[in-house]
């Protein structure tokens, strides 16, 4: 699994555009969003590094949660 900090987020436009982005990569991904917490953990087939960059393209910059 992967957690992502999503600091961006904060609305549910904001859900459902970080789930758009995620679908763009891997359709089959299964993103779940914290937004409270700006995090959003998912199991994906695309590499952490397709996702952080589909979500930077829409204007969600992503860092990996240590």
């Amino acid at each position: 699994m992967t957690i992502l900090n999503v600091p961006g987020m904060n609305c549910g436009h904001c859900r459902a555009a970080v789930e758009q982005a995620i679908a763009s990569v891997d359709s089959a991904a299964t993103p779940h969003i914290d937004l409270g917490n700006k995090i959003v953990s998912l199991e994906s087939a695309a590499s952490d590094q397709k996702i952080i960059d589909a979500l930077a393209a829409r204007g969600y910059p992503a860092t990996v949660a240590a």
